[in-house]
């Protein structure tokens, strides 16, 4: 079954927008510190400074075409992929969207391969089902987020949606203690990590 076109789902990523659910964890981590000592090796810094206003310049980086059609929402394109980001200052929460397909559509097999790659080939992003929808999703606690993790994670999502039906992978790391058998998708997120840290 091929997946339904994913800009017909735009209004139903804004009508779930306004839901915010539990954060996620995130093991990327920034560069390490300006003004680290020669020789030593800084300590990883565990927690980011991120900013809507941040946010924004980093998706105006990426796509010059994003707009955000009310406050908080920001609707932008990477590889031609429609990308939904939904913030919520109040709750310090965020979560990146791209839709995949309608869930009614998920026969058994497809949910058990859903659920082997959450386990061993999402990394950081997820599937996940809301609204009838199979989403790749990024959901985070929006102040601790750094700039490369933000990257990374827009990076995440749109390979989980595109690799969706094949290797079910982020392109990130792969925990190889689970089922998946898949190569790397790394490509996507080392482009956007050059593109969007560069402001």
């Amino acid at each position: 079954m091929k997946p339904i076109a994913r800009t017909v789902l735009l209004a139903a990523a804004m009508a779930f927008a306004a839901y915010q659910l539990a954060p996620a964890q995130s093991t990327a981590q920034e560069k390490p510190a300006p003004g680290t000592k020669p020789g030593k090796a800084a300590k990883p810094a565990l927690e980011g400074k991120m900013t809507l206003k941040r946010m924004a310049a980093i998706i105006k980086k990426l796509d010059k075409k994003a707009k955000s059609p009310r406050p908080n929402i920001w609707q932008f394109k990477i590889s031609n992929v429609p990308v939904v980001l939904v913030t919520n200052k109040q709750h310090n929460r965020m979560r990146l969207l791209v839709a995949v397909r309608k869930a009614n559509t998920l026969g058994p097999k497809d949910l058990m391969r859903i659920s082997q790659a959450n386990f061993d080939s999402t990394l950081d992003a997820r599937y996940a089902i809301g609204r009838d929808i199979l989403w790749a999703a990024y959901i985070h606690p929006m102040s601790t987020l750094h700039t490369r993790q933000f990257i990374s994670a827009i990076g995440q999502t749109v390979n989980l949606a595109e690799t969706y039906g094949t290797t079910y992978t982020s392109g990130a790391l792969t925990f190889q203690g689970g089922d998946s058998r898949n190569i790397q998708r790394r490509k996507l997120i080392d482009k956007l990590l050059k593109e969007g840290t560069e402001i």
